[in-house]
């Protein structure tokens, strides 16, 4: 997936146990899927808290933040549990949405095969934006928010 892309709509289940749906959850107004490789570990922690900590920010633009891993919803549940996420934690145990956007990697040992991108996606799909960075935590988060600063500019 690209900027101008149409996203993919999918159907996951959320730290909850609840399936959601990309479609559903855009019916709100745009969302940054941010796809992680592991709940409960420190890069992925300070990214998706730095998510949290931006909160008021994003609802000032009409967007949400939806994270995704492959990890399984009870690991999900306990991560949003231990850093208090007002957002959903998506499941993609199978990888199947890591691979249709991008965002899966076949050559890691062990369950490291998401790789942390991120994704602005307008109402209608399209994909507004993409973030790829391994190492600079923060910059998904800032980088989304500014792209929906901008598209709310225009």
């Amino acid at each position: 997936m690209a900027v101008g892309d149409l996203a993919t709509d999918f159907t996951l289940p959320d730290d909850t146990g609840t399936p959601r749906r990309l479609s559903e959850l855009l019916a709100t107004g745009p969302v940054v899927l941010f796809f992680y490789p592991a709940a409960m570990t420190g890069g992925c922690t300070a990214e998706a808290c730095h998510f949290r900590d931006l909160a008021a920010e994003f609802a000032e633009v009409g967007a949400q933040p939806v994270g995704i891993s492959s990890d399984p919803p009870g690991k999900q549940s306990m991560f949003a549990a231990a850093n208090g996420f007002g957002f959903p934690l998506l499941s993609d145990a199978d990888h199947t949405v890591a691979k249709s956007f991008g965002a899966w990697r076949a050559w890691l040992p062990g369950n490291f095969h998401t790789r942390r991108r991120t994704y602005v996606i307008d109402t209608d799909r399209g994909i507004l934006a993409e973030i790829g960075s391994e190492t600079a935590m923060e910059r998904h988060a800032d980088d989304a928010l500014a792209a929906l600063r901008e598209r709310r500019a225009a």
